[in-house]
């Protein structure tokens, strides 16, 4: 183990990680349930879902079976000029589970590349048209859309990962993040300051992106589905295509199935990934509506994209498993029991000196922290404890498996104790 553990440490490169002085990596040797088992025996009650995406817990049998079956079968074949029984059938139930329009579906192979192929249908769409100054995307502050260049210009540009590459990243339109709540009505500021945005930039913009009612690694921030519903009005008023970035809470996680519900928006551009396949396998999906799928079409024209591994078979079969599962496993009950725990548990941290601000919504729970939690020392303590937490700057925050057991929660909620700084 200690030879692994070396191996990694001088030659690993792991995500927002330095290789001088890298953040500690466990060893992890299985997962069942919502249980990570260490290398050590140590076993991990799992408050990310693998990054959000493992909503049913580990090595579920209907998804492992999905798997090994189309394995057996073939695992991959090139989608250019061949089709096959999975990705039709992923497709027809994303058609048939999304917000009604959405009729072309895209794959890709993750969350970051389904945004960069959104943006690429947008601005191709006004190309299309005879409109090419129409290129300039419109977005909100404290977003995040992945870490591919086109999804870091649509990033926050101050406060974000990607600060970095701004002076080689396209530049694009950024209205302040909304400061209405979730539940909340619209702020008259918040209002005022997208509509003017679009009023002066309507004429060179593609589109507006964002995600719908929850802003997740931008900075975990539930703004008032009013806010999302203005801006789809307005979106119409000024000729602009909707992107909704769903990657992070598609499939439940909001407490709806696509967070736009919320606000009864329907896009004309959506993009879904993570908890697609259950957290099995890498797939992403880019849906679009007729207008946008006919307009790139018109006189012989061709959305110029095709990733290697687009409706790979073996990860589609998955997502149908997963699909038909959450379906069939009563997600709405499971999520609005979290729900209901989560804000039970966490709201005495509101009292806390160390905390800022305690929000939940749907399957998400977030404490945030008057300083910034330092990662590797809130790490250890939460592993001691027997948990898996992973914070990011000044929050702390769970987002477990809808299988998570109350007792298991409670163990989470009552572990983010261990991570507040000061």
């Amino acid at each position: 183990m200690n030879d692994l553990l070396d191996f990694d440490r001088q030659h690993i490169w792991h995500p927002y990680t330095s290789v001088r002085s890298p953040i500690p990596a466990y060893h992890a040797v299985s997962a069942s349930g919502v249980r990570i088992e260490l290398a050590d025996g140590t076993e991990l009650i799992d408050g990310m879902a693998s990054w959000w995406c493992a909503i049913h817990g580990y090595s579920h049998p209907v998804l492992t079976a999905a798997l090994s079956a189309q394995a057996d079968k073939m695992a991959h074949v090139m989608f250019g000029g061949l089709t096959h029984e999975p990705a039709v059938e992923l497709a027809r139930r994303l058609v048939d589970i999304t917000p009604q329009g959405l009729d072309y579906v895209f794959f890709s192979d993750s969350g970051s590349v389904s945004v960069e192929v959104a943006i690429k249908m947008a601005i191709q769409y006004w190309q299309a048209q005879g409109r090419p100054k129409k290129h300039r995307l419109l977005t909100i502050r404290g977003g995040y859309h992945g870490d591919t260049f086109g999804a870091m210009a649509v990033c926050d540009p101050v406060g974000g990962m990607h600060a970095l590459f701004q002076g080689v990243l396209p530049q694009h339109l950024f209205a302040p993040q909304p400061s209405s709540r979730f539940g909340e009505p619209l702020a008259a500021a918040d209002a005022r300051a997208v509509e003017a945005l679009m009023e002066a930039h309507a004429g060179e913009m593609a589109a507006v992106i964002l995600e719908p009612v929850v802003q997740g690694a931008g900075g975990m921030w539930f703004y008032s589905a009013e806010y999302l519903r203005h801006v789809e009005q307005l979106c119409r008023r000024h000729d602009v295509l909707l992107i909704a970035d769903e990657i992070a809470t598609g499939f439940g996680r909001s407490g709806t199935l696509f967070a736009c519900e919320h606000a009864q928006v329907v896009p004309d551009i959506m993009c879904l990934g993570k908890a697609l396949t259950g957290g099995y396998l890498s797939q992403a999906a880019t849906l679009a509506n007729g207008r946008v799928a006919d307009g790139i079409s018109q006189d012989g024209g061709v959305l110029m994209h095709g990733p290697t591994f687009m409706g790979n078979p073996t990860a589609a079969a998955v997502a149908i498993a997963s699909i038909d599962l959450l379906f069939a496993g009563g997600w709405q009950a499971r999520v609005h029991a979290i729900e209901e725990q989560l804000a039970r548990e966490l709201a005495p941290y509101a009292d806390d000196r160390r905390v800022a601000d305690v929000r939940v919504l749907g399957a998400i729970g977030v404490v945030e922290t008057v300083q910034e939690v330092d990662v590797a020392s809130a790490q250890r303590a939460f592993v001691a404890e027997g948990v898996w937490i992973r914070p990011f700057r000044n929050l702390i925050y769970v987002m477990p498996p809808y299988v998570i057991e109350p007792e298991d929660l409670s163990r989470l909620t009552a572990a983010i104790a261990l991570g507040l700084p000061g």
